[in-house]
């Protein structure tokens, strides 16, 4: 595996173990804080609006009141005329109406006037925007961060009054690390080991043998095999097994214990069948790394429609797709333009 990766995931690790033995408390920034604090419009607007005022001012032209559209920027900020508005005290002029059931609360008002004194800036869905780099935040405690992440969940902690607990002893740290990385407990000796190796980069080396383990793979493909729906069984009628996909299953397993980059991991997978082959070369990795789309229902009863089952795999397809790579939810819109 490549050091750039092994010292990806000790941060990541490490950063885990860290998370699991602070100490969390019940608290809160102050008015003071709040009041400053930026307005996530992803996190805390859209969630707001696309309850309680989508059904009448969404995207859905047939039942858009008042010809205000509230989901797109240019459009809510146009000035009108009249006097409806979230902060009026007759009921016939406050947003939402009262006969919806979907008053706003005094913490949602409080929070839309201050997202609309920031400017009222729009985010789209995270999973449209190109991730980048974040400057790393100001911390009291400079020595106590052992890498860019701690630097974040420091932050955090400060933020609430909280203080990080002192470091897990050794039995704690390598079970851990132990059951993260390859799902399995440690054994007696390899526990006696870790905890009497006194080298300081101990935590390190046992990180590169779990990591080396054949368990590393086999543990979290797990979690891409479920996202996958690699065990449902055929689904419909007499919903039989599917006992020959683990061609696919072994590769993906394969995959993650040779350290196989993700933009390969996914280009084989989602069209492998259409990169260039060798005839002469027995490797059909990226022809078994397309069985992610054969993990979906099939009814083979007599009488059935060929196309229609075709058809019903292909929308499972392109949902389940949708839902891996890009962290949405199809749902109802990959057969109808949904409203929301």
């Amino acid at each position: 595996m490549s050091k750039p990766f092994l010292q990806r995931v000790r941060l990541v690790i490490l950063t885990v173990t860290v998370c699991l033995f602070v100490a969390i408390a019940p608290a809160g920034p102050t008015k003071a804080q709040s009041d400053s604090e930026p307005v996530d419009f992803s996190s805390q607007i859209r969630p707001i609006i696309s309850f309680k005022c989508f059904s009448c001012h969404g995207p859905d032209e047939s039942s858009r009141k008042a010809k205000l559209r509230l989901d797109l920027r240019d459009e809510a900020i146009k000035e009108r005329k009249g006097t409806r508005a979230i902060t009026a005290t007759d009921p016939d002029d406050v947003m939402p109406p009262p006969k919806t059931g979907r008053t706003l609360s005094a913490a949602d008002i409080d929070l839309i006037k201050r997202w609309i004194q920031q400017g009222a800036p729009y985010t789209p869905h995270w999973a449209f925007v190109k991730p980048e780099r974040p400057l790393l935040p100001r911390v009291k405690m400079r020595s106590w961060p052992r890498n860019a992440i701690d630097s974040f969940i420091l932050a955090k902690l400060e933020k609430n009054g909280l203080k990080p607990m002192p470091q897990a002893d050794r039995y704690a740290l390598i079970r851990r690390l132990a059951l993260d990385l390859t799902g399995l407990p440690p054994t007696p000796a390899e526990v006696d080991a870790f905890v009497n190796d006194k080298q300081p980069d101990a935590c390190e080396r046992l990180v590169d043998r779990l990591l080396s383990s054949p368990a590393y793979g086999e543990r979290w493909a797990r979690v891409w095999l479920d996202l996958a729906r690699y065990a449902d069984s055929a689904g419909y009628g007499s919903d039989p097994l599917r006992p020959n996909v683990w061609p696919w299953r072994d590769w993906v397993i394969h995959s993650l214990n040779d350290n196989l980059p993700y933009d390969r991991f996914t280009v084989e997978q989602v069209a492998g069948d259409l990169l260039p082959q060798d005839p002469n070369s027995e490797n059909q990795d990226p022809i078994i790394a397309t069985g992610f789309h054969r993990n979906t229902m099939t009814n083979t009863e007599g009488g059935t429609d060929d196309e229609e089952f075709r058809v019903a795999a292909v929308k499972d397809r392109a949902n389940t797709t949708a839902q891996i790579w890009m962290g949405l939810t199809m749902g109802c819109a990959q057969c109808h333009t949904h409203k929301y």
